[in-house]
């Protein structure tokens, strides 16, 4: 029997529930994962609020484990599903849990320099990233603005970003001088929010155009400054805003959309070799036993968490 977090009907997340339930034997193309960290991302309580949600929905969409059983003609997505093999697994659901049958499509060999609190908090942003990256073309020489730098998006765009020689600059609170570091310690050139923000990315950029803008904050003040820097507004993508996006003409971007899982599910492979090389950190700033699931939510949907969060079961 295992552990399971379960949203069993609309409404607040105090509402939600651990199930004990039977974890289904690997069929034919699934592996069983015991569970050592599952990511916590604000999608999760997203995923639950949308229309059209299935309930009970389990919660959780990436984790970080061990194999524990496999089923016949078992293909993972690379690394070997031998039992006993570390794994995450991405673009699952209910990984907050305890154990989980998953297809095994969606196992990779968890990079071994990587601990299970960050390698389950991997793919999410680092794919996210790596698609805001494809869809505004960006190329080597280039400065770009990205919005919420020291967001776990955010770092991770400044990394890959870094790889490619592309100039970040980023956005941070007017007091938040760790969000600052945090952004200088990836690359990035961080700026403050408030009155005169469009001055300072100026300034930063030394001259030089800013060709594209990332956003992850979703608020006004980000997106009109990204317009009235960025000439193209198919060179500007935000995964917080689709209101703005439409109204204004820019890119939106969401893991839901059948066109960006197709990309992320290509894009998972180099997120991961980035992981193995060292080229790409994950920050994490705290975890929770599995128990505390409710608290771990809260604190990351209170925003501003300084790294990413986990589950530990």
């Amino acid at each position: 029997m295992a552990m399971r977090w379960t949203a069993p009907a609309p409404g607040p997340i105090e509402d939600w529930r651990f199930d004990e339930v039977e974890v289904a034997p690997p069929g034919p193309g699934e592996v069983t994962v015991r569970i050592r960290a599952a990511g916590v991302n604000p999608a999760d309580a997203k995923h639950v609020a949308r229309p059209g949600a299935n309930f009970p929905v389990p919660i959780g969409y990436e984790l970080s484990g061990e194999i524990t059983a496999v089923g016949p003609d078992a293909v993972g997505g690379s690394g070997d599903l031998r039992v006993g093999a570390e794994v995450v697994a991405f673009r699952v659901q209910g990984a907050y849990a305890t154990e989980l049958t998953v297809a095994a499509r969606d196992v990779f060999a968890k990079p071994a320099n990587l601990t299970h609190p960050e390698a389950a908090n991997l793919l999410l942003a680092g794919t996210t990233a790596a698609e805001m990256i494809q869809v505004t073309r960006v190329e080597r020489g280039e400065t770009v603005l990205l919005h919420a730098a020291s967001g776990a998006v955010g770092v991770s765009l400044l990394q890959q970003a870094r790889e490619l020689g592309v100039r970040v600059i980023g956005t941070v609170g007017p007091d938040a001088e760790a969000s600052a570091e945090r952004v200088r310690r990836y690359g990035g050139i961080p700026v403050a929010y408030g009155d005169g923000l469009r001055a300072r990315v100026e300034e930063a950029a030394k001259g030089a155009p800013i060709a594209a803008a990332w956003d992850a904050a979703g608020t006004d003040e980000a997106i009109d400054v990204s317009l009235a820097l960025v000439g193209e507004r198919d060179r500007i993508v935000t995964i917080v805003s689709p209101d703005r996006a439409k109204a204004d003409g820019f890119l939106w971007i969401a893991g839901a959309r059948p066109e960006s899982a197709r990309f992320r599910d290509i894009a998972r492979a180099r997120v991961l070799e980035l992981a193995a090389s060292g080229a790409l950190e994950v920050p994490v700033a705290r975890t929770y036993p599995l128990a505390d699931a409710v608290a771990a939510v809260r604190f990351v949907m209170d925003g501003h968490p300084g790294g990413k969060v986990a589950l530990l079961p």
